[in-house]
């Protein structure tokens, strides 16, 4: 049987942020709006910067990982610094553990509500690919493209199939968006009109950071790909389908 970890914090336990997990993001405040890295846990932000100027955390002698407008630094310093912080944070965090418990002065400074911050795009992003993952989709998506008999090409059941997506319009939950515009072929119509996406939708995805890259033509195997994989995320993609069904 797992033994759970227990927090000297008070977690709901239907919290989405135990102590197995804590989620890395980055975050701002009111009495620090310098973005800056920190992990959840429960209803908590716990700033991983104020940390590392206390002397927690260090990685290497005289660079700063957590004071950082992106968790680029500290994912690309690989997987052994990725194991070290969070072996560090979750004894730091226990309940059994006094040096952080104990210290009232330092929980202040380390410790912020959820509520009360705001969240930034946690990473920089070069770019993506964007995979066909499930076969219902690709089978949905063919129907609305294709004949509904050839929604799957043959193709789909041998290799993964993906396209390049654009890196920028990657942005931080809550954002506004403005409806795209294009060309769109009306069922009645001869010829496409310009018009605002008429059909607006969005795909409920998981996308994995690749932190630690490889050297041109020299292949990764499935058995390293942990090494590569810094971790997972939940995201909307949004797809403008009538667009979509004209320029496809």
């Amino acid at each position: 049987m797992t033994t759970h970890l227990k927090s000297f914090v008070d977690i709901a336990p239907d919290s989405d942020f135990p102590l197995e997990n804590l989620p890395y993001g980055i975050f701002s405040n009111e009495q620090n709006t310098q973005p800056r890295a920190g992990v959840a846990l429960g209803e908590w932000v716990v700033d991983l910067a104020a940390l590392e100027q206390k002397g927690y955390l260090k990685l290497k002698e005289g660079q700063q990982f957590f004071n950082q407008p992106t968790l680029n630094a500290f994912i690309e310093s690989g997987k052994a610094n990725w194991s070290k912080v969070r072996a560090e944070l979750q004894t730091l965090l226990s309940a059994d553990h006094a040096e952080l418990r104990d210290n009232q002065e330092l929980r202040d400074q380390v410790f912020f509500k959820q509520s009360d911050v705001t969240m930034h795009l946690p990473v920089h992003i070069p770019g993506y690919t964007d995979f066909y993952s499930s076969k219902e989709h690709a089978t949905n998506v063919g129907c609305m493209f294709r004949d509904p008999k050839n929604a799957l090409l043959a193709n789909w059941s041998e290799l993964p199939v993906g396209y390049n997506g654009r890196a920028s319009s990657v942005i931080v939950s809550g954002t506004e968006i403005v409806r795209p515009s294009g060309q769109i072929k009306l069922p009645d119509s001869d010829r496409p009109v310009f018009s605002a996406c008429r059909k607006l939708d969005f795909e409920l995805e998981t996308g994995f950071i690749i932190g630690k890259p490889n050297n041109l033509g020299e292949p990764i195997a499935i058995e390293n790909a942990w090494d590569h994989i810094f971790g997972m995320v939940l995201f909307n993609d949004w797809s403008a389908r009538d667009l979509q069904q004209w320029e496809y």
